[in-house]
């Protein structure tokens, strides 16, 4: 399981910091054929700049890999990952699952819901007769505007199945039920994380600040003389020379 936090600049999508670097490592070696199981967990999605996040969704399914996603609403992943990029990712995911979503994603979700062919019902009465039609129309599954209203712990979604795994009833507008006695008297057998290390001295001072100023100086050294030795080396070596500018 690999569970990625922010590590993006929030306001330039294409600026590659370490952590986009490290992702983009890791899903060459995840995404592979013959792997063991595993799970991506994104949170707050649009905070990170995952470069070929929408290649990792369309062959992680075959390679065992769940793809899991989270963010508030569509107008943020469009914002931070460019139109296209983003209409690719909502489309590309089989599972949805949300809550209360306003304007073009409560839109965007009710069109993915698709329609549902419904009875109408109209009566006319005026003063000699009464009449009655019944009509079919194409309505919303389930309309925007019930989307947009939906209470706490309500969801609305659509799940994908196997050959071998049917599932009748794909698309669900159910409430979600908490045992909150239940999470109660689970969060209190919960034991604080132990402290591995520590940076405070006898004195009681910390001193983390001094001992990560002094394990990069010492990194810092360590390349140098790497370095050092590196172009050294270089010189010494006839068929090597060339590449060492003298001063």
């Amino acid at each position: 399981m690999n569970c990625a936090g922010e590590g993006r600049s929030a306001d330039d999508s294409n600026t590659l910091l370490p952590q986009n670097w490290y992702n983009g490592c890791w899903f060459l070696f995840l995404c592979k054929k013959g792997q063991l199981k595993s799970s991506v967990i994104i949170d707050e999605l649009p905070t990170i700049y995952f470069r070929g996040l929408d290649n990792l969704i369309a062959t992680a399914r075959s390679n065992k890999v769940a793809v899991c996603l989270g963010f508030q609403d569509f107008s943020q992943l469009i914002r931070d990952y460019g139109d296209k990029e983003a209409k690719v990712i909502q489309n590309t995911v089989g599972n949805v699952f949300s809550g209360q979503v306003v304007g073009e994603t409560a839109k965007s979700l009710s069109e993915r819901f698709g329609k549902v062919l419904q009875k109408r019902q109209s009566m006319t009465i005026n003063r000699n007769d009464k009449s009655t039609s019944i009509s079919t129309q194409l309505d919303s599954l389930i309309p925007a505007s019930k989307i947009s209203t939906l209470t706490q712990g309500m969801f609305v979604g659509s799940v994908s199945d196997n050959f071998d795994e049917r599932i009748e009833q794909k698309i669900f507008h159910a409430e979600i039920v908490v045992d909150n006695e239940k999470v109660a008297s689970e969060t209190k057998t919960y034991q604080k994380i132990p402290q591995i290390l520590s940076f405070v001295d006898e004195q009681g001072e910390d001193r983390m600040k001094e001992q990560i100023e002094s394990n990069y100086r010492l990194i810092k050294s360590d390349i140098l003389h790497i370095v050092e030795n590196e172009i050294e080396r270089i010189k010494n070596d006839p068929n090597l020379q060339h590449l060492v500018q003298e001063n």
